[in-house]
């Protein structure tokens, strides 16, 4: 018998396919900290409750300086 394996975290590409965005776009939501990251090793990684919460709740545009 074979368990299912649910996943709690994405990649950056990954969360950049399910927002419909581009991957500079999820670095800079991540350098805003508009999505929250966890960093393993060299690697980060997004769980997936950041992108649920990120998509219930509106954001303003940061103006450009």
């Amino acid at each position: 018998m074979q368990e299912q394996v649910t996943k709690i975290l994405c990649s950056k590409r990954e969360a950049a396919q399910m927002l419909n965005v581009s991957l500079r776009t999820i670095d800079n939501l991540i350098a805003f900290k508009e999505i929250t990251v966890r960093r393993i090793g060299r690697r980060v990684l997004i769980p997936y409750s950041a992108i649920q919460n990120f998509v219930r709740t509106d954001h303003r545009i940061p103006k450009a300086a």
